[in-house]
């Protein structure tokens, strides 16, 4: 109880508001909330308003523990600071609808702020890019929120502002995909983004914020571009000129390894490919979920591809000595990580493969080898043999069948 108690103290002695602003009669703040600790062991941040003695609070959406609160003004660390953004953007949004309320006819009323902020809020393309992130983040599907976190920092740049719903039409899309190639992002980059907008986009029209006739991608409307005239794909003779190229180093044989293996396991990816566990094989197979998309979907896709000669002697040279049926095949996760070290650990090792593998495509001639080319080549080579594309849909895993179109050569 004294533990509790002087901890209670403690948190009741902090620096509980940061970034105040006041004008005429109104001030508002970033407010630290500590009457009520959540599930998490976290507080909750909040935007809190007082006017003529009365009190609004609005949600920031961030949780943070007391540390990360005292850490936040002077933080060095990447996640932290990302929390710090996003708390003094929403933050931004309040002040600017004071002052905007205090130039209006009808004056300033918290009624009137409240009203604003709540449709304000909904209709703003920024606060529905941090909600997205945060859900994804909850889900642990920290690749995603990366994408949007990109997609995101790009608007922010591109405009220096927040955005309505009702902003984002067909011409404004044909200029900011300009700015974007201007900028030197590739088309792979700007599909990237403009996906990541769409999924916006899209929930902002199931909500109703905007009708059909607003919604600026489809059919005689926005499309978004994608690469063409790139062939990631390698033929059987060109794989097996990659496999008898010479290397010295064991870190250059176990890249290229396992390269080869994503190829012979339906070209499976990198971040499916280290979580794998020996439970995994079965009967001579290898089945497996996607992590892209095991959290998604209510029915769950089983890949299964064959467990080869080559597999097996790949496994016996760089998996796991301890072949247990729960532990990873390769060594480089472990349980007990965080999402996001996860995705650091599968990131590195994948940007390993790649440069190594680069290498050996430019030596070759064969222009840029990576661990798509293995999921590419895959796809094209079943093709080739006369597989039709439902079969080769199914093995990699796709939903669409236009998806698959866009992985062959």
């Amino acid at each position: 109880m004294e533990k509790d108690s002087l901890e209670h103290n403690n948190q009741m002695k902090l620096i509980k508001v940061i970034d105040n602003f006041s004008l005429n009669k109104v001030t508002a703040a970033i407010f630290f909330d500590t009457r009520r600790v959540k599930e998490n062991l976290k507080f909750p941040v909040k935007y809190r308003v007082t006017f003529m003695r009365q009190r609004l609070y609005y949600p920031s959406g961030i949780d943070l523990s007391v540390k990360e609160w005292e850490k936040l003004p002077t933080t060095k660390s990447k996640e932290l600071i990302r929390q710090r953004e996003l708390i003094h953007a929403g933050f931004e949004k309040v002040k600017q609808q004071i002052i905007e309320l205090f130039k209006s006819e009808q004056g300033f009323t918290l009624g009137q702020l409240n009203t604003r902020l709540s449709s304000g809020m909904k209709n703003s393309i920024l606060s529905a890019y941090y909600n997205r992130i945060e859900s994804l983040k909850k889900d642990n599907r920290i690749g995603t929120s990366e994408c949007y976190l990109y997609s995101l920092k790009s608007l922010r740049r591109y405009m220096r502002r927040d955005l309505k719903f009702s902003e984002i039409t067909k011409e404004w899309l044909k200029k900011y995909e300009t700015y974007l190639f201007e900028e030197g992002k590739s088309y792979t980059s700007i599909s990237m983004y403009m996906r990541a907008l769409q999924a916006i986009m899209n929930e902002g029209k199931k909500q109703g914020i905007i009708s059909q006739a607003q919604y600026p991608f489809g059919k005689d409307k926005y499309k978004i571009p994608e690469e063409a005239g790139r062939k990631m794909a390698l033929t059987l003779s060109q794989i097996g000129v990659v496999l008898k190229y010479p290397l010295l180093s064991d870190t250059e044989i176990k890249c290229r390894d396992l390269w080869f293996f994503s190829y012979l396991t339906n070209g499976i990816n990198m971040s499916d490919l280290l979580h794998l566990r020996y439970s995994n094989i079965s009967n001579g197979y290898i089945r497996f979920h996607r992590q892209k998309t095991v959290g998604k979907s209510r029915k769950k896709r089983e890949i299964v591809a064959v467990l080869l000669p080559e597999t097996k002697q790949i496994i016996e040279k760089w998996g796991n000595m301890d072949k247990k049926p729960n532990n990873f095949i390769f060594p480089f996760l472990t349980d007990g990580l965080k999402p996001e070290d996860e995705r650091r650990i599968v990131k590195n090792t994948t940007n390993l493969i790649n440069k190594k593998m680069r290498k050996i495509g430019k030596d070759l001639g064969y222009g840029n080898i990576s661990t798509y080319t293995a999921r590419h080549s895959f796809a094209t080579v079943l093709k080739r043999s006369g597989a039709n594309i439902a079969f080769i849909s199914e093995s990699l895993g796709h939903a669409d069948l236009r998806t698959t179109e866009n992985y062959l050569d």
